[in-house]
């Protein structure tokens, strides 16, 4: 086997520039990759060559983590990203990880979501008109944070009730939604009132969600807010993710699936498939009612 004498530490510093500057990952995807490479990788592989990493150090390495299967599985992917990079860069022969097995993922069954009572009533705690704002527009419309962020006066639609996202803010960096699309969706006249009090004297161009001096919000800021608002409304400690989930089942009981995959950005409709359970189907009930119906006893009648 010819050495390439490349270091782990090297190999994913290289694979961090790929990432960076040949596939333009965005600066929230970037945020993870470093923390990955620096805080679980770099400690235990760094100084080793490329070429001493085995199948079975990588093993021993995963089965000494406790987190979940699932981070356990991306970390996986992440370092399988590193060695295929330092097969085209360095000329390494051989991909460890390609020989190990990905873990089983248990499958989450239930979304956890607010009730519409319980919408009202965050948005009743909110610590200000806007963030009010932000947490009925995220229940009503299904906008990611950094979607409600971004989001501009000209994308709000008044006339055509709906509002289109064309951007998305996080980690500091304005990039596309997480589909990569444009997309609209509907603005219910709840969110329509609470947007138009709202926009006072703003411009087209204006950010909808003020931030300190008319920047962008802090996310983390929202996210604290958001926590102390659950707090105040008595609410369970639900993600502020969840408001997304809770504008999926509550859409997917009205609107056929492709609508739904549409207006929530999905890239495939399996992740929008998730809300089925939640379409109410009173039918099938009857339907199987009929189906295990007994037909009453054939009378014979005889002939003469």
């Amino acid at each position: 086997m010819v050495r390439t004498g490349v270091t782990f530490g090297r190999a994913s510093s290289e694979w961090l520039r790929y990432c960076v500057e040949d596939r333009a990952c965005k600066p929230s995807t970037m945020v993870d990759y470093r923390h990955t490479v620096s805080r679980v990788f770099v400690p235990i592989f760094g100084p080793l060559l490329l070429e001493d990493i085995s199948a079975p150090t990588i093993e021993a390495w995963r089965a000494s983590m406790t987190t979940s299967a699932r981070t356990r599985n991306k970390q996986l992917t992440i370092l399988n990203g590193i060695f295929r990079r330092a097969q085209k860069r360095f000329g390494l022969q051989r991909n460890p990880v390609l020989e190990i097995e990905r873990m089983r993922e248990p499958r989450q069954v239930n979304l956890d979501v607010f009730s519409p009572e319980e919408v009202m009533a965050l948005v009743r705690a909110a610590e200000s008109e806007q963030d009010a704002a932000i947490y009925l527009t995220a229940a009503f419309t299904g906008l990611r944070r950094g979607e409600l962020i971004a989001l501009r006066w000209r994308d709000v639609d008044f006339a055509g009730s709906v509002i289109r996202v064309r951007a998305s803010y996080a980690a500091g960096a304005l990039t596309t939604p997480k589909s990569g699309k444009l997309r609209s969706v509907p603005m219910a006249p709840q969110v329509a009132e609470t947007l138009a009090r709202l926009g006072g004297a703003a411009t087209d161009d204006s950010l909808v969600f003020l931030g300190d001096h008319g920047g962008y919000l802090d996310g983390s800021a929202l996210r604290r807010r958001y926590k102390l608002a659950l707090d105040r409304a008595g609410l369970r400690s639900l993600r502020f993710h969840d408001l997304r989930h809770t504008f999926g089942t509550r859409a997917i009981a009205k609107a056929d699936i492709l609508r739904v995959k549409e207006w929530m950005g999905h890239a495939d409709v399996a992740t929008t498939m998730r809300y089925l359970h939640y379409v109410p189907r009173p039918e099938d009930a009857r339907l199987i009612a009929a189906a295990f119906e007994i037909a009453p006893p054939t009378v014979l009648v005889p002939t003469s």
